[in-house]
């Protein structure tokens, strides 16, 4: 069974791994003030990126949860509604999606 704090731990990994190529960057190489600003451009959009996906996913996932339940319980009463009520499903998965178009833009930037 997971824990509640799973979506934390990959939120937070998901954001390491965003952050580690200008964490990683050789301080020596970035001499000027101009690299140095752009090194922290770099883990600012990171973050923003990050930021971007994991709030979309985590809203995405508590729609979904909601109104799925509500489909699946409006679907037991009238077996019809469940091809109708699906759309709405697909809706609030589309925040998603949205979320992560979004950090890649973000990360085309960097």
């Amino acid at each position: 069974m997971k824990k509640s704090s799973d979506w934390l731990f990959t939120a937070l990994l998901a954001s390491a791994l965003l952050l580690a190529p200008p964490l990683l960057a050789d301080p020596a190489a970035a001499a000027t003030a101009a690299e140095k600003d752009d090194v922290y451009r770099s883990i600012g959009l990171g973050a923003a990126a990050a930021f971007a996906v994991a709030v979309s996913i985590i809203g995405a996932g508590y729609a979904v949860g909601k109104i799925g339940s509500a489909a699946l319980g409006a679907a037991v009463e009238k077996p019809e509604l469940l091809i109708r009520s699906l759309l709405f499903v697909a809706l609030a998965e589309g925040l998603a999606v949205l979320g992560f178009a979004i950090a890649m833009m973000l990360i085309q930037k960097m």
